[in-house]
């Protein structure tokens, strides 16, 4: 068993859960040292042992994420621990990407200027809850947004009860004390949220580091990539915190199962359908239609038609293209028909 310091590296996020995982690892070098991954290269990746944070290099076959927890020996990974949690998203190729580890909150910023889209903020709902990673909603640029109010009571009609919502500016130190609740000692915490919505501003105030902050265009509030990898920093009351670039596109790494429960307010009411196999669109005696927000329904049938793509094979789709040909021709074929 490899010798730790619970104390020093709860600073950045140890827990008795991951220190519960150690018993895995075994035939270990006698002066190997936990450490956590804070940030991950292409050749490199930075760690930290609760002290200092250093460079070292990847042996692993496995991809690293940021939050990982490691094993370091001469300046070398040698062993992973399998994180408790792991957020992913597939790429526009349709492949898993790793996002982050070992998380226990995600900061969900949106900015309340042109920033602010609720379809978006549900796919994010739907990427961490997937992970059992707890949401919370963070609404920046509160002293400069427009309508904070109604936007505000859209989400909390719209996305399901118990979600945390707050609105900040995240360049006021009170924003610290509206997540207070998320910053106790050994908590990690990670921003996910568009370019240009205040993570970068938010994560400096939180944990008075100096990260480079850029501007928005004035006509649509898009940001500039200053945040270029997602990395690892400590807060001032102990807990640490994941900043992540802005992600241009999100397609949730998560299967059927996962997405209903990220939407359970749609599936609790399914169950009150006449139709067992109801599809909530045109059908009689639909339970959803009526109680569900009407764009809220329309996403989640987007991300269930994204959902299934993804485990379709190459066979599947294909026949499922040579299916909607069929129906297409059928369909000109009736209008055809009753024009004469």
């Amino acid at each position: 068993m490899i010798d730790f310091d619970f104390a020093s590296l709860r600073t950045i996020g140890f827990t008795q859960t991951i220190a519960g995982q150690l018993h895995t690892l075994t035939d270990l070098p006698a002066n190997a040292a936990l450490v956590r991954i804070t940030e991950v290269h292409r050749d490199r990746v930075h760690v930290h042992d609760g002290q200092t944070q250093s460079s070292a290099r990847p042996l692993l076959t496995d991809a690293l994420a940021t939050g990982d927890w490691a094993v370091l020996h001469e300046g070398r990974i040698i062993a992973r621990i399998e994180p408790v949690n792991h957020l992913a998203r597939r790429t526009a190729e349709g492949r898993s990407q790793a996002i982050a580890s070992n998380i226990d909150t995600a900061l969900l910023v949106m900015g309340l200027d042109h920033d602010f889209n609720p379809r978006r903020l549900e796919r994010y709902l739907a990427l961490v809850q997937a992970a059992a990673v707890a949401p919370v909603i963070v609404l920046t640029k509160s002293d400069i947004g427009s309508d904070v109010a109604h936007k505000l009571d859209e989400l909390h009609a719209r996305l399901p009860r118990g979600t945390p919502i707050l609105a900040v500016n995240g360049l006021d130190a009170g924003s610290t004390a509206a997540l207070a609740p998320w910053l106790g000692a050994g908590q990690t915490l990670i921003l996910l949220g568009s370019s240009g919505a205040g993570k970068s501003t938010l994560t400096n105030t939180l944990t008075g580091a100096a990260q480079a902050t850029g501007g928005v265009r004035e006509d649509d509030s898009r940001g500039r990539h200053t945040t270029t990898a997602r990395s690892l920093h400590q807060c001032a009351h102990g807990a640490c915190i994941i900043d992540t670039p802005g992600l241009r596109s999100l397609q949730p790494d998560l299967n059927e199962d996962a997405l209903a429960a990220s939407f359970e307010d749609i599936e609790s009411l399914a169950a009150q359908c006449q139709f067992r196999d109801c599809s909530h669109d045109e059908e009689p005696g639909c339970a959803v239609r009526g109680a569900v927000h009407p764009d809220r329904l329309r996403n989640y049938h987007k991300l269930l038609r994204e959902s299934r793509r993804a485990v379709q094979t190459p066979l599947d789709r294909i026949a499922a293209r040579n299916k909607w040909k069929v129906l297409m021709r059928a369909a000109g074929a009736r209008s055809k028909d009753k024009r004469g």
